[in-house]
């Protein structure tokens, strides 16, 4: 079987589902974690590959909270903010939508337009220096409950950085039903951001529907579960709202228990738009690349299929027209030149 791998590597990529906090590499962790000794990271960045092994979501999450506690001053921010973009860079991701979770921060003191001003900071030294445009999601963290979502569409609405296009949910699902936040989704939906909440990760598909219904979603985050239900990947495939797949993250977080079993298969069968997206990837052990060579063998794809599921996730983003037009035009570029040297 043909390696895709050096295809991927070079491959001008998009991605949308990818998380602030959870993009940070060890080497950033390990230098965050220096920085604040009180914390219980470990700043040895070959302790970290333990560290980020999960038994279950709710331990991810636990984990993962430990880590945004490492980002306690703007400079933290700023740093790592740019540096995730520096490794986004490395991999020929030229747009990605960042999902941040601006209440983890101000809760902890950083000042909301300092925060702003650190991360827009970091975005436009990225796309100058880097060549990696970015662009913003703010995420209300679920578990933290309806006192984080106001306080989430508050700083979207009245701190709005340049780079926000969207409005998010993240954390469980579990325990965590989606219409309580209809309300803040309508608040964010009216100052003209889009709807992008997670659902169906580790719940049915009634999560999914509840998003669709209750949130207004234009595009789902993971959407595991939307195989259990026929009407449902219908209705995704119909109206041609987009899928957020990350395969390694779901494996890791045990959404799915093994990845031969990934529902990916059944949602293209189905005509549903699949984006393919990385979620955490230092935590899971794995970058955008990595995620489309596994798509690749689960989907059975060659360089042309590979580049045509790059394309949807340009075509789902929240590009302005000419920046999707031209980033698909360099992805065809790209994929005639190797074919024709290889």
């Amino acid at each position: 079987m043909t390696d895709l791998r050096p295809f991927v590597a070079g491959l001008p990529k998009a991605e949308l589902h990818v998380h602030h906090v959870g993009s940070a590499s060890p080497r950033i962790v390990a230098e965050l974690a220096a920085r604040h000794p009180d914390s219980k990271v470990p700043a040895d960045s070959h302790k970290l590959v333990d560290f980020f092994t999960f038994t279950d979501f709710a331990h991810f999450i636990d984990v993962y909270l430990s880590v945004v506690d490492l980002i306690r001053t703007p400079e933290d921010v700023r740093l790592l903010t740019f540096e995730v973009a520096r490794d986004m860079a490395r991999q020929n991701i030229r747009y990605a939508e960042l999902t941040i979770t601006p209440y983890s921060s101000t809760r902890r003191g950083i000042d909301p337009q300092a925060f702003m001003d650190a991360i827009e900071d970091a975005r436009k030294a990225a796309e100058a220096e880097l060549g990696v445009v970015l662009r913003w999601c703010f995420d209300i963290p679920g578990e933290a409950g309806l006192e984080s979502a106001e306080e989430t569409v508050r700083l979207a609405v009245e701190h709005r950085p340049e780079g926000l296009v969207s409005f998010g949910l993240g954390g469980p699902e579990i325990g965590v039903p989606r219409p309580q936040f209809k309300p803040y989704f309508d608040r964010a939906i009216a100052v003209g951001l889009h709807s992008v909440p997670h659902a169906g990760e580790t719940t049915g598909p009634e999560t999914i529907w509840s998003a669709l219904t209750d949130l207004r979603a234009e595009r789902i985050g993971h959407g595991t579960s939307a195989t259990q239900d026929p009407k449902l990947l219908a209705h995704l495939a119909e109206h041609r709202i987009p899928l957020e797949v990350c395969p390694t993250s779901n494996i890791a977080t045990r959404a799915v228990a093994h990845l031969d079993e990934h529902p990916i298969k059944e949602m293209v069968a189905a005509g549903c738009v699949v984006t393919i997206n990385s979620d955490d990837p230092p935590m899971f052990g794995t970058d955008l690349n990595n995620e489309y060579v596994v798509a690749a063998r689960l989907l059975d794809l060659d360089e042309r299929g590979l580049a045509a599921l790059a394309k949807n996730a340009v075509e789902a983003s929240f590009l302005d027209p000419a920046g999707k037009a031209a980033l698909a035009s360099e992805i065809d570029a790209y994929t005639e030149k190797w074919l024709s040297e290889h």
